[in-house]
């Protein structure tokens, strides 16, 4: 099993051999492979590529890295919920009280935010003294009590991807659709749930802005995870315009709450409502469009999630009055001609938030919950000059900054069409099989 034969091997292009992969996972997590090594497989798999077994044995290999908790064992109806990322993206803040308040409990490991996306964890500690450490132990109380855990990875949990994505990003090897789903997949089984949706964005926001590729992308993880014996299921979903009104973590927990008793925004409900209905699926559960709609317009979803909170560590200040502050700075972006909103640069909209010290562009930076945008307009929408586009909140007043907001907005004199915010969902293709 040397490195250099098992490395050549993959840079002609040949299929590896289980214990081939087996012994790259191994030598990441036991010093034996150098970093020299290690990037030229990445490279190698990247270039040449890895079919759908060698992904399976390398997703694997990645999972028994570390520890697993195998939830669903002593819960058996626990679920779990993966987004690839995208702007405004607060679906996991409603999906999980929501469908816990469906009977179904969620345990969920999420991460920060790096470059121009943010991390569901970052925004859930805008909440006053809310605590993310979990192990397996307190997760279980949690689902008992609330039917809700979340938390961040432990340093248990998928070592070899930890040392893995790290390199990843410094060979340009991120985008490699086999190395995306070993990354993503070894952390969300780690947690062993009963069931698994994923939300896999596509679009000029997403990370996979070709929605082609990201079609193959929910493919190859869902049947990976299938043949790990995880069931699981996607939806590819659009991310051309931020999800719902608000981008920035405190704005998008307050939107989420909204949410929460029936007054958010239709594309974040929209969402949210098909991943829940996806894990429901898998549970063999049928639901009924109002009992589906209950949790959100009684507002018992809303009280689910400040009563985990506290179970967390939510302030009871914070509780009792769940406010949170945007930054002082408010200005106003308005349509300088008329038009129909033809594009958002969302990208370039989640980097200048960035950039104004709404997230973090290396790990260690800190975030100012408070710089927000509160997005006024939709794709396709009719505007008249002045008619707002969007409102910044900002520390402080930037013209460059403002400008670079102002020119991610292009209006059009033709009308355009927005495009779908939902795809075909992707299943098993076992399930497929089965249904012909």
């Amino acid at each position: 099993m040397l490195p250099y034969r098992i490395i050549a091997r993959k840079r002609e292009g040949q299929s590896l051999r289980p214990e081939e992969i087996e012994a790259f996972v191994g030598g990441t997590t036991d010093g034996s492979w150098s970093d020299a090594q290690l990037a030229s497989f990445l490279m190698a798999a990247a270039i040449r590529g890895l079919d759908g077994e060698e992904t399976r044995i390398l997703t694997e290999a990645m999972l028994e890295s570390g520890e697993r908790w195998d939830l669903a064992a002593e819960r058996p109806l626990v679920c779990d919920k993966h987004s690839t990322g995208g702007v405004g993206d607060k679906v996991s803040l409603v999906f999980a009280p929501w469908i816990a308040c469906l009977g179904s409990p969620v345990a969920m490991l999420t991460g920060r935010g790096l470059g121009h996306t943010g991390g569901t964890a970052d925004k859930l500690e805008a909440i006053p003294g809310l605590s993310l450490d979990l192990d397996r132990e307190r997760c279980l109380e949690l689902l008992d009590s609330e039917g809700i855990a979340i938390g961040v990875a432990t340093e248990e949990i998928a070592p070899a991807d930890r040392e893995l994505y790290a390199l990843r990003h410094e060979t340009a090897t991120i985008e490699s659709l086999p190395l995306i789903t070993g990354s993503i997949l070894s952390k969300k089984l780690a947690t062993g749930a009963g069931a698994l949706v994923l939300d896999v964005k596509t679009g000029p926001g997403a990370f996979l802005t070709e929605l082609e590729e990201a079609r193959r992308l929910a493919r190859l993880m869902v049947d990976t995870a299938d043949g790990l014996g995880f069931p699981t299921a996607a939806r590819v979903t659009d991310m051309s315009q931020p999800l719902g009104e608000w981008v920035g973590h405190s704005a998008e927990v307050l939107e989420a709450l909204r949410a929460l008793e029936g007054e958010g925004p239709e594309d974040l409900v929209a969402v949210t409502e098909a991943l829940i209905r996806e894990i429901l699926r898998l549970q063999g559960r049928e639901i009924e469009d109002e009992e589906l709609a209950g949790p959100l317009l009684s507002g018992q979803a809303r009280e689910r999630f400040l009563a985990w909170a506290g179970e967390q560590g939510a302030e009871e200040e914070w509780l009792r009055n769940p406010e949170l502050e945007l930054a002082p700075e408010e200005v106003v972006l308005e349509a300088e001609h008329s038009g129909f909103l033809a594009s958002v640069d969302c990208r370039q909209i989640g980097l200048l938030l960035v950039e104004a010290g709404g997230g973090r562009s290396k790990e260690g930076d800190s975030i100012d919950v408070g710089v927000s945008m509160q997005y006024r307009t939709r794709l396709g929408e009719e505007l008249e000059p002045g008619e707002e586009l969007a409102r910044l909140y900002l520390r402080r007043r930037d013209e460059n900054l403002i400008e670079g907001f102002r020119s991610c907005f292009e209006l059009s004199p033709e009308p355009v069409d927005p495009p779908d915010l939902l795809y075909d969902p992707v299943r098993p293709e076992s399930e497929i099989d089965d249904d012909a």
